[in-house]
């Protein structure tokens, strides 16, 4: 497959542009946590849901996504995602009027519908768009846009609806149950401002993907080798590459957003104030941001795509280790580190599962995304161990070490696997 420079010159523009939206909105749930904790008066647990209704949307809609763009063009089925997720974003609106916690994970659902459309197109796009040698590179580059959003949102965010936070939670204990009523009814009110200026930028920048220069694809177009690898194969459950990259996949993406989502919270358990713990969300995401920086100088040129992963994997387990072994702000500095040690995880493992499929390629594309459930179901796992007494937040962190190992034999072994051994 071969591309004029300006088409992809283009090509990475446009989706890097959609990769900072998707930044922005997914590292949005770190600080919702934290307010809708407070707003709808929850435990920690129920607070975790915040992350499974966004990200069990995309196992829910990852193959039907992938059937709306064999209808579509990749250009149509993202411009459709963007206004899903605008749609998403509005009913935020009915939520904070009535402070309904189901409602506020119904838009959670609904956005994360959309960005399922969104990077069921453009994860394999970006993938394929150049040599596959050099894919996590560009992965990379998709990363920092995604990353430096991820940064941005819980700052802009945490400004605007936590501002006062530690005034506002003292306060909240010291009046009676109409003022306190009172009281939460305006704090759920402050997201109703930033989600309409997030739906009307989302419909603007559905318009603008839909008529940009954004050139299509063929994006399950074999080479000769392939086909003739390929041919006998019925199914994609067939590519051991694949289907170990969805676990591995699964496990990656359940602990960063773990590392993510629960730093501010667990902040809180170490004693840290609310003003400081509210930002640290951001402190993972500039981790990530330097790991992506990493990634562009190194891959493919100091370093493999496995190899990356295997010392990400290797730091991962290190880190977390340390989060449990050490106590305060160094413990939370670890738990930030994690972001360095996830940064590559993406880049490398979607490159490393997705070669060869050929004709299967869309679905394997789909099975991949359905994998993020594993932001959905992971950090809710730790969510209820860290409300167990005889374990806490600082202990449940143990619950990613397994994760990491296994992201480290598949980084090793499971990759190189195109066939099942029998």
């Amino acid at each position: 497959m071969t591309k004029n420079s300006k088409s992809s010159l283009v090509a990475t523009l446009i989706l890097g542009l959609l990769f900072f939206i998707f930044g922005f909105v997914t590292w949005l749930n770190g600080t919702l946590i934290t307010y809708l904790k407070i707003a709808c008066e929850l435990d920690t647990f129920q607070s975790m849901l915040v992350a499974f209704a966004f990200y069990i949307s995309y196992f829910v809609m990852a193959l039907p996504s992938s059937w709306i763009l064999k209808k579509t063009s990749f250009k149509k089925g993202m411009m459709l995602g963007l206004f899903v997720m605008a749609v998403g974003a509005l009913l935020f609106i009915p939520a904070a009027q009535s402070r309904m916690y189901p409602l506020f994970l119904t838009g959670l659902f609904i956005i994360g519908t959309g960005l399922s459309i969104l990077q069921t197109a453009s994860n394999p796009y970006i993938t394929i768009v150049g040599p596959i040698e050099s894919a996590a590179k560009r992965i990379s580059i998709m990363g920092i846009c995604n990353k430096v959003a991820g940064v941005l949102a819980p700052l802009i965010l945490g400004a605007v609806i936590l501002s006062d936070a530690d005034t506002f939670v003292a306060n909240l204990q010291q009046v009676d149950v109409t003022q306190k009523t009172a009281m939460l009814d305006e704090l759920a009110s402050r997201v109703i401002v930033p989600y309409i200026f997030m739906a009307i930028s989302l419909a603007v920048l559905a318009l603008l993907v839909r008529f940009s220069p954004l050139p299509e694809i063929d994006a399950e177009e074999e080479s000769e080798q392939e086909h003739i690898a390929n041919e006998l194969k019925t199914n994609v459950l067939q590519f051991p590459n694949l289907v170990l990259g969805v676990i591995t996949l699964f496990l990656y993406v359940g602990v960063e957003v773990i590392a993510g989502d629960t730093i501010g919270t667990y902040g809180l358990s170490q004693g840290i104030a609310l003003s400081e713990a509210k930002n640290f969300t951001a402190f993972t995401l500039t981790a990530m941001v330097i790991g992506y920086i990493i990634g562009i100088l190194s891959i493919p040129k100091l370093i493999s795509q496995s190899k990356a992963l295997a010392f990400s994997a290797i730091t991962g387990v290190i880190f977390s280790i340390l989060v449990v072994f050490t106590s305060g702000y160094i413990s939370v500095l670890f738990i930030a580190l994690l972001g360095l040690s996830n940064a590559l995880m993406w880049p490398a493992i979607w490159p490393l599962a997705i070669t060869g499929l050929g004709k299967f390629t869309k679905t394997g594309s789909a099975m991949l995304i359905m994998a993020i459930a594993g932001g959905a179901l992971l950090p809710l796992l730790y969510g209820k161990l860290a409300g167990i007494e005889t374990i806490g937040a600082k202990s449940a962190y143990w619950i990613m070490v397994p994760c990491y190992l296994f992201i480290l034999f598949y980084s090793v072994k499971g990759f190189s696997y195109k066939n099942w051994k029998k």
